[in-house]
């Protein structure tokens, strides 16, 4: 796919980090096949599990690393975030974008899984659209208590299912969507208090 039409010479490049290689790929384009290598898969994996089309997820994970390359100037290494949370969301928004829009195309409504329409942005949150104020959404995370801003970057930005939380954090079902409904008061509590005041 689209790594394997990127090449790019080095003499060894895998020590830098994600960051650093997405930095200097904008004065060296061909070094952003680094993160292509690194997240393509993952990224692909997330994509079917949305659009339930090899050949969608595909065309949104080409979209999505697009995308990367375009706002490379947006990314900012914030505390609490990862830098493939950035790349998550980036995707997220892509997939259910072409998710929307095909089912408009087949004339069909379907309706999301449960895990996936929560993590679709209400009118309130639609700030989550807007790269340039994902700073703001960070630095609200990182106001949070560790486990309430651990499971909102689990589902929200990383992109992960309840029932894949549940698993990796050995909670029970139940247990992760508390959490996630305690979280979700605590972070819009944090981050109109931020963007407020």
């Amino acid at each position: 796919m689209l790594a394997d039409i990127m090449s790019f010479t080095t003499t060894d490049l895998s020590t830098l980090t994600d960051a650093e290689v997405l930095a200097r790929s904008q004065k060296e384009p061909e070094l952003f096949a680094i993160l292509v290598r690194r997240y393509e898969a993952a990224l692909l994996r997330r994509a079917r599990k949305i659009l339930f089309s090899p050949e969608d997820a595909e065309e949104a994970v080409q979209d999505a690393f697009t995308k990367m390359y375009l706002y490379a100037d947006k990314y900012h290494a914030q505390e609490g975030a990862s830098f493939s949370s950035w790349m998550y969301t980036i995707l997220n928004r892509v997939a259910y974008t072409k998710y929307v829009a095909r089912r408009k195309e087949s004339g069909q409504r379907a309706d999301l899984e449960p895990e996936h329409y929560e993590s679709l942005p209400d009118a309130r949150a639609e700030f989550i659209e807007d790269l340039s104020i994902r700073n703001e959404v960070i630095s609200a995370l990182a106001k949070l208590p560790e486990t309430a801003s651990k499971i909102l970057r689990l589902q929200f930005i990383e992109g992960k299912t309840q029932e894949e939380i549940a698993e990796s954090e050995r909670l029970s079902i139940p247990a992760v969507k508390t959490r996630v409904h305690r979280a979700k008061k605590l972070f819009k509590q944090a981050y109109d208090e931020q963007h407020y005041s």
